[in-house]
């Protein structure tokens, strides 16, 4: 299905699951929507943290349609996250009610973009094979600071065979604007992750321990993980997992 006709089965709610493995070879996108008060300092936060946070847009103040994507972000994502104060206040399908004039779009590079260059190359990825969202975990690396905006990284989880993983590194380092190369391979708890069976955010996935490793990414998932210590009156995402389809071609 082309992006835009994806957008337009999101928009009327007749799919309200995660993108992983939809319109290959079209970029994905986290996002996050902030009040202009907390804008230039997110913005700073991203560029000082660009592996997890690669910035493909910035929407001006009140602005619903990016560049890279004929679409609403209003509308046009399967499932969006309402935070207050710092805390998940619910779980929509459109942000219509919620919007605000003063409301700045941040459109953020997801590793779903890169899973097709896998798949290609032989790799096979176990979420989507036991059609589940992607596990996600909060970590004990630091990001660097940026204003009110400070905290650890998110990972995304594939586990892979060990023949894989070179060929998995090779492959990501080349999509910069999708979190590139792998920020830890091998012992979970290295990097503070205590139950890889129970992840922060998306679902866990069955894997033999024995014949597949744990390759984690940085994830576009930070920023929401980074907000909540800010605590700003009102914070809108993507829920994990469930992005914004773009119309730009990803990078090779």
């Amino acid at each position: 299905m082309h992006p835009k006709q994806q957008r337009e089965s999101f928009r009327s709610n007749q799919y309200t699951g995660t993108t992983s493995g939809m319109c290959d070879n079209f970029l994905q996108t986290n996002m996050i929507i902030l009040p202009k008060e907390y804008a230039f300092e997110f913005l700073l936060f991203c560029q000082r943290n660009r592996q997890s946070c690669p910035i493909v847009d910035v929407l001006e103040e009140g602005v619903t349609t990016p560049k890279i994507a004929d679409a609403d972000v209003r509308t046009d994502l399967p499932k969006y996250r309402i935070y207050r104060n710092g805390q998940l206040d619910k779980e929509v399908t459109d942000i219509n009610e919620e919007w605000q004039e003063d409301f700045v779009t941040f459109l953020i590079g997801c590793s779903f973009t890169f899973e097709k260059a896998l798949l290609e190359n032989g790799i096979r990825l176990l979420h989507q094979e036991q059609d589940r969202v992607v596990p996600m975990y909060k970590t004990n690396i630091p990001c660097e600071k940026a204003g009110r905006f400070e905290g650890n990284i998110v990972v995304s989880m594939r586990a892979l065979k060990t023949e894989e993983i070179d060929k998995a590194v090779k492959i990501t380092e080349k999509f910069e604007t999708s979190h590139g190369t792998p920020v830890h391979i091998g012992n979970p708890e290295e990097i503070g992750i205590i139950d890889i069976d129970n992840p922060d955010y998306g679902e866990s996935i069955s894997f033999d321990e024995e014949e597949r490793t744990p390759v984690f990414w940085a994830c576009g998932v930070t920023p929401q993980n980074v907000g909540l210590n800010v605590k700003p009156p009102i914070m809108i995402a993507h829920a994990p997992g469930h992005m914004l389809i773009t119309d730009q071609l990803e990078e090779r």
